[in-house]
Order: structure tokens, then C-alpha cells, then sequence
């Protein structure tokens, strides 16, 4: 089995997608409810959270707290 670096790949795969490429990933992504893209979704949110400040931070916290 080879070992595949998701992160990479994830990004290189939307390096040059415009934001709404972006967004529609996501929302079919989360449609699908298909579990192979969730750590495609994880890499994406890991992307998210280490570019936020600090009150995004605790914005993004609130709303999975919220949510779960």
C-alpha cells in the first residue's frame, strides 16, 4: 500500500479553484454524505483554523459546541 500525504495532495488538488469551486466542493461533499471525503473536509478545516485569528477561533469553537 502506498502512502499518500492527503494534505498535499488536497491542496495542489484546489490550488487553482476559484472560491466558488471551493464552496461547491464542500456543500456536495457534505451532501453526499460520502465518507471518503471527510478527510478531505478535515484538511480543508485544518487550512481554516491555522489562518484564523483568535476570535475566529472562538467564533468556530461556539458554533461546533453549539452544533454537537
Amino acid at each position: 500500500m502506498e502512502n499518500v500525504d492527503i494534505r498535499s495532495y488536497i491542496k495542489a488538488n484546489f490550488k487553482d479553484s476559484k472560491e466558488s469551486d471551493i464552496k461547491e466542493s464542500i456543500i456536495s461533499s457534505i451532501q453526499d454524505k460520502d465518507e471518503v471525503t471527510l478527510p478531505g473536509l478535515g484538511v480543508l478545516f485544518e487550512i481554516l483554523w491555522e489562518n484564523s485569528d483568535d476570535e475566529l477561533k472562538e467564533k468556530i469553537l461556539k458554533i461546533l459546541k453549539v452544533n454537537l
